[in-house]
């Protein structure tokens, strides 16, 4: 666990603190749930099993040793139980992969990071539109979304942001957030991630006469 309950507080004031100088709206979002990549799971499997029993044939292994008694049987029968045999060998290698895999959490180091990266923004923007970011007054929503388990950092902007915010602006507000974890200091590093993500925000959208407080300030753990 990356907070505890003193580490939240400091964070939900952070926030507060930096939406009170722009009509920005900041939501701060940390996920720590492993994520599970189904399909590097199923591609190790079946290439386990095309690959393997096709080396191992090259190494050697024949039907035979699976049927005592091959020597005997006419060449139709013997056709068919090398099929048989061969299939089944596919099967066992599958299961057994995709077993191994699933159960070592081998589909994380498997994964490609871009790929992974990807899944982390595909979580980021469902969370984007889940918490009500892109439908604030004036479309003044940032997100900052940290995953744990990847070590990747995201700030994403709505439209009335984008329009005005170089994306090299955020460059500080990543750097903070990111340095503070490393260093063992979570909490540290969020609240100066929040205090130079509202001093952005300020400069290009300073807050005006009937700006409300439209979503939660506290920090949100998946």
């Amino acid at each position: 666990m990356l907070f505890n309950d003193s580490d939240r507080a400091r964070i939900a004031r952070a926030i507060a603190d930096a939406e009170a100088t722009t009509a920005g709206e900041i939501v701060v979002i940390v996920n720590t749930r492993p994520h599970r990549y189904t399909a590097t799971m199923l591609a190790a499997a079946v290439l386990a099993a095309f690959v393997l029993p096709f080396g191992a044939v090259l190494a050697g292994w024949a039907p035979s040793l699976l049927f005592p008694d091959w020597d005997v049987l006419d060449a139709a029968t013997r056709e068919r139980h090398a099929v048989e045999g061969f299939v089944a060998a596919q099967a066992v290698l599958f299961v057994a992969t995709l077993a191994l895999v699933a159960g070592l959490r081998l589909d994380r180091i498997l994964t490609p990071r871009p790929l992974r990266r990807d899944r982390v923004h595909h979580a980021a923007m469902v969370q984007f539109r889940a918490r009500g970011l892109s439908a604030t007054q004036g479309r003044t929503g940032l997100l900052l979304y940290v995953d744990e388990p990847e070590h990747v950092a995201e700030v994403i902007a709505d439209d009335g942001v984008f329009a005005l915010v170089a994306a090299d602006d955020w460059a500080d507000t990543i750097a903070a957030l990111i340095d503070g974890i490393k260093a063992g200091r979570a909490a540290d590093g969020m609240v100066a991630a929040i205090t130079r993500a509202g001093a952005v925000l300020s400069r290009h959208l300073p807050p005006h006469v009937g700006d409300v407080n439209e979503l939660p300030d506290t920090l949100i753990e998946l």
